[in-house]
């Protein structure tokens, strides 16, 4: 498959160009490669040294990530954002990014992996941001309490950035938005859900669950986002034949 062709593939897939105008990431082929046709595809979290390191001792042509390099104005080449790209360009790997789609897709996304994996029946969009939904909410098989639902997201309590037990005990109704959403704890309240998982925890939305008696439960930043790079490589590898890998590089954060 060519660079383009992959451009394509993963533009209709995802959605892409509904997300153009909000997302404030520059979505799609960030950095081309010399020789146009892939065969090995990496896919992670991040767009950095690291992951680009990896991704040349597999012998990849393509990583795809989730946050890549490029967000709204065009940047300056120098410092590391100019030894990322260098690295890129030296070993003919091309960079893909793709944000707000994956985060928002219902099979694939972050957010709709996660309420997969919980079992969410009646999920729904939920959580917008500037006019679009990014995240879903549903109801869950049977009431579960905090631990077990950590448990079905293979996430350990201590691993997470924050545990806020204010709501029920026995949780049934719960809405996710991954990544930097606590604020949009506001959002869960008002929708008088039980449970509220974000990535990132903030220390302003403390009083705010308390006082409004809702859980939340804040996994991470990049434990809630492994799952969308996660997906899309399974995704590629069976709709195109390529050979995919997925880079675990957790941040703790």
């Amino acid at each position: 498959m060519r660079l383009d062709e992959f451009h394509h593939y993963c533009r209709d897939l995802l959605c892409m160009d509904d997300f153009a105008a909000i997302d404030p990431s520059r979505n799609g082929i960030q950095v081309e490669r010399r020789e146009p046709e892939l065969k090995k595809l990496v896919f992670a979290v991040d767009a950095s040294l690291q992951t680009f390191r990896q991704a040349a001792e597999l012998g990849a042509d393509l990583v795809f990530v989730h946050h890549g390099i490029f967000w709204g104005r065009e940047s300056v080449l120098t410092g590391a954002h100019y030894r990322r790209v260098r690295f890129l360009m030296e070993h003919d790997i091309a960079l893909y990014a793709a944000h707000l789609p994956l985060d928002a897709h219902p099979e694939l996304g972050n957010n709709g992996c996660m309420a997969a994996a919980l079992g969410l029946s009646a999920a729904e969009p939920f959580g917008w941001y500037k006019g679009r939904s990014i995240g879903f909410k549903g109801v869950l098989p049977e009431p579960l309490e905090l631990e077990e639902v950590l448990r079905r997201l293979d996430i350990e309590m201590a691993d997470c950035n924050a545990v806020l037990p204010f709501g029920r005990p026995e949780i049934r109704t719960v809405g996710i938005i991954s990544g930097g959403s606590s604020r949009d704890i506001r959002q869960a309240i008002e929708e008088d859900l039980d449970l509220f998982i974000s990535g990132e925890g903030d220390h302003t939305i403390y009083h705010e669950a308390q006082e409004n008696r809702i859980n939340m439960l804040a996994v991470g930043h990049y434990a809630s986002e492994t799952w969308g790079v996660s997906a899309m490589a399974e995704r590629v590898a069976r709709d195109t034949g390529l050979e995919t890998h997925f880079i675990d590089i957790p941040t703790g954060l």
